[in-house]
């Protein structure tokens, strides 16, 4: 098998976790207090993950908690991260972009594809399994692995986008985008911002954006929140996220941010950058109600509506998955965060898209499993409390299948080959193809730089099926040296 590559990364552990946002920081430091060696695996500079992003330090940020809610929980758990890392109890490894997990006795990055592609989910647990990544910043990158007896994969999730004619115009960026922006780099996407798409991540970015001194006309949500009447039960059970929502609420309030439900930005207008957009009302269905669209001025546009597991380590290992309430494919987990392939467990948005603080909640859980330890009852009730909240949120927001009727011919919805919605139609009703792959085939949508992950819902619904999880051997782009580097399995 590859040997692991010198220095902390090549000592072998209990338990290794790709992914330091809440779920992974969550499992790191409780897996290392019940006795566990743990090697916590990151793409980022430091812990936090997408959620709790930090401004670059030369910035000068002197409250970097105001931009983010439940700072509290990060603090507690990046200071215990930091004792435990002092400690040799956890080896913290930033910059460490994981593109395959396979198994030690396979040893090479081709056995998780063969395994994947045979179906072999069931198989008997691997005695170890090796991590793959790649180190560093281009291009002093490196090769780097690390051997664990078992892994966490707690790689969270990315902005779900539904294209529209316009939406390649700058100054138009995903919704969780412009937080990044905010939060990493204290700088606004425009001084006129309107914020749309569905989900309660909208609130969030309405309010911060307009807490740092942006204008927001509007915040566009596609759904109705009529449709939380039906889940009273799982919205009485979580009082915290009502007096957070109300909090939301009362920010939009005093900045004078009109909510507008049911109602869509149908087109971005401009001509160097986003001028304006127009905005639609729209029926149960999601389509467009003709005569009923306003433009609303602005210099640049958040949207997005919801947020799409990072699967592609599991799905490489062949993890099962399942459809989630709001559409999207989540993992299949058991009640201690345990994937079907023995060994493997997963925490956070890779289960469903929950938020925050029930991805610190699965972290912990896994942690006591992958230890052998029973965690509390008070945990378990905790974690069935949030998740059926974020069910009852996921069902809201889903989206409706009327949402292409605001897709023009000439609209551009793979953004990287430049494939309008025409071609795909014809794919789908003149050319034959009834699934996203005969698409890609036939149009080159998906296969450019993101590999889909922009596109990948909106191809789907062009062809008429659901978007699935893709299985692939890499899971980010890696250097060819690196592969070559590889030496052959030991059979």
């Amino acid at each position: 098998m590859p040997a692991p590559t010198d220095g902390p990364a090549a000592a072998r552990t209990d338990l290794a976790i790709v992914g330091a946002g809440p779920a992974g920081l969550a499992a790191a430091v409780t897996a290392a207090g019940l006795g566990l060696r743990v090697a916590l695996l990151d793409a980022g500079d430091r812990p936090g993950g997408q959620f709790y992003r930090h401004p670059a330090p030369g910035l000068g940020a002197a409250r970097p908690e105001a931009l983010h809610h439940g700072w509290a929980d990060f603090a507690t758990r990046e200071a215990a991260l930091r004792a435990h890392e002092s400690a040799g109890r956890i080896t913290y490894l930033p910059l460490h972009h994981v593109w395959a997990v396979v198994p030690a006795d396979t040893g090479e990055a081709g056995g998780a594809a063969e395994a994947a592609e045979a179906g072999r989910g069931d198989a008997a647990p691997a005695t170890l399994w090796i991590l793959h990544a790649v180190a560093g910043h281009a291009p002093e990158e490196r090769a780097a692995a690390v051997t664990a007896r078992a892994v966490l994969i707690a790689t969270g999730a990315y902005e779900r986008q539904l294209p529209f004619p316009g939406w390649t115009l700058p100054g138009v960026v995903g919704a969780g985008g412009a937080q990044a922006m905010l939060k990493s780099g204290l700088v606004l996407p425009g001084k006129r911002v309107v914020v749309a798409g569905s989900g309660p991540l909208l609130l969030a970015v309405a309010g911060s954006l307009a807490a740092a001194g942006a204008t927001v006309p509007a915040v566009v949500e596609a759904a109705a929140y009529t449709a939380y009447a039906g889940r009273v039960p799982a919205l009485l059970r979580n009082p915290g996220k009502l007096v957070e929502a109300a909090g939301y609420g009362g920010a939009l309030a005093r900045h004078h941010v009109r909510l507008l439900t049911r109602h869509a930005v149908t087109e971005a207008h401009g001509t160097d950058r986003v001028e304006a957009v127009t905005v639609a009302r729209l029926d149960r269905n999601w389509r467009p109600l003709p005569g009923t669209g306003r433009r609303i001025p602005c210099d640049a546009l958040a949207v997005g509506h919801g947020l799409v597991p990072q699967l592609e380590l599991a799905t490489g290992l062949g993890c099962a998955t399942v459809r989630s309430a709001d559409g999207t494919v989540a993992l299949a987990l058991d009640a201690e965060q345990r994937t079907s392939v023995p060994g493997i467990w997963s925490a956070g948005e890779t289960g469903g898209i929950g938020g925050a603080q029930l991805a610190m909640i699965e972290g912990e859980l896994a942690a006591h499993s992958v230890a052998g330890a029973l965690p509390g009852a008070r945990l378990t009730r905790r974690r069935a409390r949030l998740r059926a909240f974020a069910d009852a949120m996921a069902a809201a927001h889903r989206p409706g299948a009327g949402w292409t009727g605001w897709l023009r011919d000439d609209a551009v919805v793979c953004r990287c080959e430049e494939v309008p919605a025409g071609r795909i139609r014809e794919a789908a009703e003149d050319l034959g193809a009834r699934d996203a792959r005969t698409v890609k085939l036939l149009t080159r949508a998906g296969m450019g730089w993101c590999q889909g992950r922009m596109c990948g819902p909106a191809v789907a619904a062009l062809a008429g099926e659901e978007a699935a999880a893709d299985r692939r051997p890499l899971s980010c782009p890696v250097p060819l040296r690196q592969l070559a580097e590889l030496p052959p399995a030991e059979n």
